[in-house]
């Protein structure tokens, strides 16, 4: 991952929520929530996609519906 344009918004080796986003990808970004729980427009390749077992993702939800 690369922070280096944006080092107050993503921090390294976070995991970060996508949001879809078909044009976002056409341009070759990614919509991510970064560290103000807003989402943005970032360059996808300054991310890792990786995909998690749906009993994490179901916890990850969960979590995300107190924050």
């Amino acid at each position: 991952m690369d922070n280096s344009e944006y080092p107050a918004s993503l921090e390294l080796h976070k995991i970060y929520r996508v949001l879809p986003d078909k044009e976002a990808e056409a341009d070759g970004d990614m919509r991510i929530i970064d560290e103000s729980g807003e989402d943005y427009l970032f360059p996808a390749d300054y991310f890792i996609l990786i995909e998690l077992p749906q009993t994490v993702i179901r916890e990850l939800n969960k979590s995300y519906a107190h924050a």
